[in-house]
């Protein structure tokens, strides 16, 4: 008989899509994409010509490396959350020459796959791969006790979380980074809305891939019946929020289960799957500093399409 292989649901996405199915506005978190399939469909995303934020930000980087490393601690560790495929890390390694690295990602293999790549890049460099969620509470390796520490959180993925959570988790890379600890973001700037409409809906489809692989996964791992073919991927601008939403559209009526409950969408109806904030000058140093993150510097393109920011952990203040 030949071995069946089962895919161990993870309780916390069965709970967050059983919820966000549910809810009065369906949808469902966005991190949730990154499963191993996922991952690569977003790798492909970042190389598309109509997706700017990966060359710009990778341009960004090349261009200041040598100033981030001047205003960056010796032998610090540099911690990486959300690191996918480290594309951008090597650039920024080569800079800093770190003591160690941490790369944190959701996605197991995927991160595993990752580090090894770049241990093999850089083999004296010790590296240490940690598995979790990094919006949540997150212990680092004891190994890079003692040691100064670089955040790294590049691509604008802070932009995936409204603002009280973007800054909650702020906060807690605070917390697990430490006091007088740095970190360097990237953000994504206002622009024109054709240019952003077409980086999150690809002529060649692939976001669109990346968005219905959502059913593909709910379906593989949550023992669901969706039939993927009636949701369509859609993307929107909503000017009033400053942010791109990609919802999965229903394109007829239909109904199917889910880890045996039972959901119905009419044709037209959403689930709601991703939001990717743009911000002002003025907009990414507030939620910085509402997270005690001072800015000690900021880099952006000739045409102010992206910014990297590197800011500073900041002692709590007992009055203003």
């Amino acid at each position: 008989m030949d071995a069946v292989t089962t895919v161990r649901a993870d309780p916390a996405f069965r709970a967050d899509v059983l919820a966000g199915l549910a809810a009065p506005i369906p949808a469902v978190p966005a991190r949730w994409f990154y499963d191993h399939r996922g991952s690569k469909l977003f790798e492909a995303i970042t190389r598309l010509p109509e997706y700017y934020p990966t060359r710009t930000e990778t341009a960004l980087l090349e261009r200041h490396s040598g100033e981030i490393a001047a205003l960056s601690a010796r032998n610090a560790a540099i911690i990486e959350f959300g690191s996918g495929s480290s594309a951008k890390t090597p650039i920024l390694l080569r800079a800093v020459a770190p003591a160690a690295y941490v790369p944190i990602d959701i996605s197991g293999d995927f991160l595993r796959e990752s580090a090894a790549a770049l241990q093999a890049e850089f083999p004296a460099l010790p590296i240490h791969p940690v598995e979790a969620d990094f919006t949540g509470s997150l212990a680092l390796p004891e190994a890079i006790a003692g040691l100064p520490r670089l955040g790294f959180f590049p691509g604008s993925t802070i932009g995936n979380l409204v603002a009280r959570t973007a800054v909650d988790l702020l906060r807690a890379m605070k917390e697990t980074l430490g006091e007088g600890s740095r970190l360097l973001i990237g953000m994504d700037r206002i622009k024109s809305v054709e240019v952003l409409l077409a980086a999150y809906d690809d002529a060649a489809g692939v976001t669109a891939a990346f968005n219905l692989n959502l059913l593909h996964r709910i379906n593989t791992e949550l023992d669901g019946d969706i039939p993927v073919e009636a949701f369509r991927h859609r993307a929107i601008w909503n000017d009033e929020m400053s942010r791109i939403e990609m919802h999965l559209e229903a394109v007829r009526d239909v109904a199917f289960t889910v880890s045996g409950q039972r959901f119905s969408f009419g044709a037209g109806e959403t689930i709601h799957t991703e939001n990717s904030h743009k911000y002002g000058h003025r907009d990414s140093r507030l939620m910085l500093r509402a997270a005690g993150w001072g800015v000690i510097e900021e880099w952006t393109d000739e045409k102010q399409w992206f910014s990297i920011i590197l800011a500073e952990a900041e002692p709590p203040r007992f009055a203003p």
